[in-house]
């Protein structure tokens, strides 16, 4: 494949470039603080109206019905500025158009996607993390509405959100993966809870415990039939492991050049196993950009990915987890140092993407029996 810039790709190239040069650097640097997660929303808002997000989406929908190839740019060109990447909501704009009735979509998807409206995702719960299907989330039909009892965990961004694409369980008495139904779900009312979770880093407003409690939601809140919750959750999540939906890309990339300028300003203050912790982060980020372009040029070709997701997900974690390291060896200098701690914070995070989304042992199991054909006993 060509990775040149076609002449109206070099055009868009150079305008976003000049734009963060002059603007884009609206949010703080680190993604290891709550004010970075709290101010998403507005970045959200501002790469939309500058004309940076939803490039490959509908024009109905608020989209620019652009090729794949423009979000690369998009993505490349956040990480050089050291600006945030896009926020990640590729995975449920995903599950609602690709389920969602054409009143829902209109409904529903350009709130999503210009920012406007705030959502977040309600699937795991503390005994169906891995298992989802386990879930025990109810919604039981009341005239013309659903009534939702049970508790989700892991819900990113739940504390901003006005909404919550939920899955709970209206038939109990048909196989797990059959009785689900999803919902979007309007969170500000009487019956939902919501209680930050702090991680390792500090960060507390990234992920939220949500709890319903004879919380309501109008039957025509439903997207898709009822019992059709499975099929979407996995478009969702196949979707939601692939760092062409994330923007991670440019997260790994950004702080690999954070690193690099560390590096630069004392080079003979870098022992070598710690330049090669470096070298092997830019190796792995530069493989992960490679390959999002790759997965990016073959959605043009009308090639969709299922099970192959799980392996997206696991090399994002293998880059993640990389480019960690790489600022764990840099971060426990600086902190010994008395610096700010950011990098060390960076390192703490990265160990949650091998749980976050799907544990890898979850994804070398569906790569096992779903793409390689291997036995399940």
């Amino acid at each position: 494949m060509d990775f040149d810039d076609a002449p109206d790709e070099a055009a868009f190239r150079q305008r976003i470039r000049e734009w963060l040069a002059g603007s884009g650097d609206s949010v703080k640097r680190s993604h290891s603080d709550d004010s970075y997660w709290t101010a998403l929303g507005d970045w959200h808002r501002t790469l939309y109206d500058a004309g940076f997000f939803a490039l490959t989406w509908p024009k109905q929908y608020g989209g620019h019905e652009l090729s794949p190839v423009y979000e690369v740019i998009v993505d490349e060109e956040l990480a050089l500025a050291g600006a945030p990447p896009k926020p990640s909501l590729g995975y449920l704009i995903q599950g609602i158009s690709h389920h969602g009735s054409p009143a829902i979509k209109d409904r529903f998807l350009p709130g999503l996607i210009n920012g406007r409206d705030r959502w977040c995702q309600g699937f795991s719960e503390p005994d169906a993390g891995s298992d989802l299907a386990s879930l025990r989330t109810t919604a039981v039909r009341d005239g013309d509405e659903y009534v939702i009892n049970g508790h989700k965990i892991w819900t990113s961004y739940s504390d901003v959100a006005d909404w919550c694409l939920v899955l709970a369980r209206t038939d109990p008495d048909v196989p797990k993966h059959k009785g689900l139904s999803a919902f979007a779900v309007p969170v500000h009312q009487v019956g939902i809870e919501q209680r930050p979770l702090r991680m390792i880093n500090g960060i507390t407003t990234e992920f939220g415990q949500v709890e319903f409690d004879h919380a309501r939601v109008a039957v025509e809140n439903m997207i898709g039939m009822p019992g059709e919750g499975w099929a979407l959750a996995m478009t969702v999540v196949s979707h939601e492991r692939e760092p062409a939906e994330l923007g991670f890309c440019a997260r790994y990339a950004k702080t690999v050049r954070e690193l690099e300028e560390v590096a630069r300003r004392d080079p003979s203050g870098v022992p070598s196993d710690r330049a090669e912790q470096l070298a092997w982060a830019y190796v792995q980020s530069e493989m992960l950009r490679l390959h999002t372009a790759r997965r990016l040029s073959e959605r043009l070709d009308g090639i969709t990915h299922g099970p192959d997701g799980s392996i997206d997900k696991l090399l994002m974690t293998w880059v993640e987890q990389s480019v960690g390291h790489a600022a764990l060896a840099f971060g426990c200098a600086d902190a010994i140092a008395g610096g700010s701690g950011e990098l060390l914070d960076t390192y703490l995070y990265s160990r949650s993407q091998s749980v976050m989304g799907g544990t890898s042992q979850i994804q070398k199991n569906i790569i096992a029996t779903r793409i390689l054909g291997l036995p399940t006993k």
